[in-house]
């Protein structure tokens, strides 16, 4: 099978090499897209069907019959990638250009020209996912724990000794994966530069309609806009960690170590809200749990409570077919990936899917308004050509999912019938609860995601090497997130190589800007509905004007630069933190309180 596919690998990269006698014309590059739409609309059914069965029914065969869908797909993608690339010298229209851009950077880790080289990278890119996949460390008594083992004892556990043995026994699985990592950034760097790009780094962020570098300096003035709140949250948190651990776990001044944060990577801090925060007696906290209990929804009535947001602002009803395809209840007769996940199977016929094994509690019934979110994001933009059937930047789908869960509020809760008026003034009595849960995850996870492709950005460009590969990882979190390893871990570690998205090859500055962008958009729908009152109270359930602006910019797909999208909703082509910062007012407010007498900041004692 690997000789099959390096025989393959080598023709295409022989035909769609660089030929100084061969020049392409505007008449060559219209049949070349034309047959990329007749293409994705013929096989994309075929093969998203085959990854829905593979995950659906994960048998040996559905398995044998993704991977081999897989493999015809990538081997397609890399030659559209290398013909969309053979027309970078000719004129043509900004809607053809913007095309080819598309279809010659949807590889994240291009394979080279060089066939061997290329076979190589493949490799590579298998083992590092499979090591991470099948990762688990064994201590000296001979007890063994996977990822999932792991991350129980850190969401759980109050013990200090506990966590840390926890957190060190994941990160040990990194520490093979460095030279294979660095060999395979090697290779890549070359994929891109046959690609026309300077390297991966350029490839990967010169997908944002403006230059890598710029796109990189401007991460960083949103981050600024942001740091103040981040801060304030830190140093409350520090100093509640400190008064419940004492100054020999946590230090008063110093960076927050990572594994006592509730999470494995420190990128969500929720897990320790108890910790940080007592709620008020008087306050009444809305368990919606309880409230699907008390209801007997099903599955499905969840769902439609989701839908029912999306109809209610003027979005057509979901097809019949979408309540008879997917996937809400986990099967009791076969194994499925249980992951939520959205589906856009058949674009032309509008084959629209969530596949979920949904439990009856408030955490799925958020995450249904999420799923819901991509499910008519691409019901608004399959009429367009599928080159142009994607967010209009990575970080879009994401946002639109999660501006939906902005909007459930105690008053959107009132208007569904599953509280009282009482009830919601009861709850709103107590904002700082509200905000504090949301500002553990929405707020925390900002530097993170900055940082993550920061580093990796930094591993492209040669500016971090074998040298300091570990070493420029802690010290970028120790200075966006203010957190640490609790002692200096050597460069025999390759602790960027616990975080999937690492060896996955997952970009992560989607979940950057998603972060950012959901709240642009919020505020601004609530701006044009006129409503008076705090942003995180602020509902669009049932406005079709908010609708209208919504269905407007999701039906643009990515057939304009993103900005061009962002400014239809936002009335801005440039990303801020002003609106986190104005979301969360009342909690920062309450910070700054908090913190008078505190020193914030983190410095090394």
């Amino acid at each position: 099978m690997k000789n099959f596919l390096s025989l393959i690998l080598l023709i295409i990269v022989t035909s769609c090499a660089p030929s100084g006698e061969q020049t392409q014309t505007n008449q060559d590059l219209e049949e070349f897209l034309a047959n990329v739409e007749l293409e994705n609309k013929k096989d994309g059914p075929v093969i998203y069907s085959a990854s829905w069965i593979s995950s659906n029914f994960i048998t040996y065969d559905s398995q044998k019959v993704i991977a081999d869908y897989g493999t015809k797909y990538t081997l397609k993608s890399l030659e559209r990638s290398r013909q969309a690339a053979s027309f970078d010298r000719l004129n043509t229209s900004k809607e053809n250009r913007r095309m080819l851009n598309i279809l010659k950077s949807s590889f994240v880790m291009p394979p080279p020209l060089d066939e061997m080289l290329a076979s190589e990278l493949s490799e590579i890119t298998t083992n590092l996912e499979a090591m991470y996949g099948s990762g688990e460390h064994c201590f000296d008594n001979g007890e063994c724990y996977d990822l999932e083992a792991f991350e129980s004892i850190i969401d759980n556990s109050r013990d200090p000794k506990e966590l840390l043995r926890a957190w060190e026994g994941w990160h040990e699985i990194g520490k093979p994966m460095k030279p294979m990592y660095m060999r395979m950034v090697e290779i890549g760097n070359q994929g891109s530069v046959d690609l026309g790009y300077e390297g991966l780094s350029d490839l990967w962020f010169s997908k944002y309609d403006m230059p890598a570098d710029d796109f990189l300096d401007d991460t960083d003035r949103v981050w600024n806009d942001v740091k103040p709140l981040y801060d304030a949250l830190h140093c409350h948190v520090r100093a509640k960690l400190n008064e419940h651990y004492g100054d020999e776990v946590i230090s008063k001044t110093g960076p927050l170590p990572v594994h006592m944060l509730g999470n494995m990577w420190g990128q969500s801090w929720s897990n320790i809200y108890d910790l940080v925060y007592e709620e008020k007696p008087d306050s009444k906290y809305i368990d919606v749990t309880k409230i699907i209990d008390e209801k007997s929804l099903s599955e499905i009535e969840m769902v439609e409570y989701a839908e029912d947001f999306f109809i209610s602002m003027g979005f057509k009803p979901l097809p019949e077919t979408f309540w008879e395809r997917s996937l809400f209840v986990k099967p009791r007769d076969r194994s499925v990936v249980c992951h939520a996940s959205a589906w856009n199977l058949d674009p032309a016929n509008n084959d629209l899917r969530i596949k979920m094994c949904i439990e009856k509690n408030e955490e799925d019934f958020i995450t249904i308004h999420h799923e819901l979110g991509h499910i008519f994001y691409y019901q608004a933009y399959n009429h367009i050509p599928t080159v142009f059937q994607a967010g209009a930047n990575d970080g879009f789908h994401e946002a639109f999912g999660d501006l939906l869960t902005l909007s459930i509020t105690p008053d959107y809760l009132v208007d569904i019938g599953f509280i009282s008026k009482d009830d919601a003034e009861e709850a709103k009595r107590d904002p700082i609860a509200l905000l504090m849960k949301q500002a553990l995850d929405g707020v925390v996870i900002i530097p993170w995601a900055l940082m993550l492709d920061k580093w990796r950005s930094g591993v492209f460009n040669g500016e971090i090497d074998e040298r300091n590969l570990n070493s420029s990882w802690w010290s970028l979190r120790e200075e966006y997130q203010g957190i640490n390893s609790s002692y200096p871990r050597s460069e025999n570690y390759f602790d960027p190589g616990a975080k999937y998205h690492i060896p996955g090859n997952t970009p992560y500055t989607r979940y950057y800007l998603a972060s950012i962008m959901q709240y642009q958009f919020h505020e601004a729908l609530c701006n044009l509905i006129d409503y008076d009152g705090y942003l995180h109270e602020c509902s669009i359930y049932g406005n079709k004007e908010a609708g209208d602006k919504i269905i407007t910019t999701m039906a643009m797909g990515q057939s304009l630069p993103w900005q061009d999208a962002f400014e239809n909703l936002t009335g801005s082509r440039q990303l801020s933190g002003k609106s986190i910062l104005n979301y969360y007012a009342p909690l920062k407010k309450w910070l700054d309180e908090e913190n008078k007498n505190r020193t914030c900041g983190w410095s090394e004692e």
